[in-house]
This record gives structure tokens, C-alpha cells and sequence, in this order.
């Protein structure tokens, strides 16, 4: 998928986290350890069929992990995030269009239902809406305003229900 005439979104490789963990440096800084959402990732593949990089002009500028999930127990969903995008690169649609296509190839990768903490505002576009409160649950403190989750098949919201933990595979 391309953006612009020099971007071009593609799967994530080996050779990307290197860069992919600088840029989560940058925008984030060392305190994105303590976050739940960061913990469920630990112990995870660092690449998952879903996880997409932005490449402009040979270089990465943006990046979305995917990390693959339980809800209750039931498999079939993913953790998204974090999703970073290179400051001088930010407010270009690089994210909005890493959501897209992540989203896309969770779908076509069989899950269900894509998760995530953040903000509404941000990611309303993507079809994402709050989950009811108490119906999913993360093992560690979060704003249940913050909780969001996108259908990637219609009906699934309700098949998840639980606590959310990585799914070992």
C-alpha cells in the first residue's frame, strides 16, 4: 500500500526492530515499560503476520505490532500498538493508514477481533468503539475509556469476554 509516491507499507522483517525500537524510544522514552499493554507483550514474537512498517525512501518511518492475544481463554483476537510514527513524519496519514492495513491483514490472517488502549478520538476511524465495561479486562491498571476493540468479523465482540493475555503460540 502506498501513501505517497515514495511510502510504501509492508510487513515487518527481522531487520526492522532494530529500528522499529529506536523509534519507540524516541516517541515514547523508557516509561512505556510500566504500561499493562506492555506487559501483555512480554514474552510475545516480536513479529506477528499482522504487524506492518511504513518505508519512506528507503527508510522507516512508522511502525504497528500486532501481538496476538486470548480473551477468557479464547483465541482468535490481537493486541494492537504500540503504533509510532517518526515525529517529522507525524500528521501525514502514515498511522491512520498502519491501522488500515494492520487491520486488514489481522483479518485475513483468521482473527476476529483487534483490541487495543487508546484513544477514540484517534481511532473511531478505523470502525474501533469502547468495549462495555468489565466485559474485557487487562491484567494490570487502564482507563476503561481508553479500552477499545474493532469487529473484524460481525458478531465477535461477544464470543470475548474475560481477561487478555498473550496467546503462546
Amino acid at each position: 500500500m502506498s501513501i505517497c509516491d515514495h511510502s510504501t507499507i509492508r510487513p515487518v522483517t527481522t531487520d526492522d526492530l532494530a529500528p522499529i525500537a529506536r523509534l519507540h524510544e524516541q516517541a515514547f522514552g523508557p516509561g512505556r515499560f510500566a504500561r499493562t499493554a506492555y506487559r501483555i507483550r512480554e514474552g510475545a514474537p516480536a513479529i506477528s503476520p499482522a504487524c506492518r512498517v511504513t518505508i519512506v525512501d528507503d527508510r522507516l518511518i512508522a511502525a504497528v505490532g500486532m501481538t496476538e492475544i486470548t480473551i477468557g481463554g479464547t483465541a482468535g483476537a490481537y493486541l494492537l500498538g504500540p503504533l509510532v510514527v517518526a515525529p517529522a513524519m507525524s500528521g501525514r496519514g502514515h498511522g491512520r493508514a498502519l491501522v488500515r492495513t494492520a487491520l486488514g491483514a489481522a483479518r485475513d490472517a483468521g482473527s476476529q477481533l483487534v483490541l487495543l488502549v487508546g484513544d477514540l478520538a484517534y481511532y473511531g476511524h478505523a470502525g474501533f468503539a469502547p468495549v462495555e465495561p468489565g466485559r474485557i479486562t487487562l491484567p494490570g491498571p487502564v482507563d476503561p475509556a481508553r479500552l477499545l476493540a474493532v469487529e473484524l468479523v460481525s458478531g465477535a465482540g461477544r464470543l470475548f469476554v474475560g481477561t487478555v493475555r498473550t496467546a503462546r503460540v
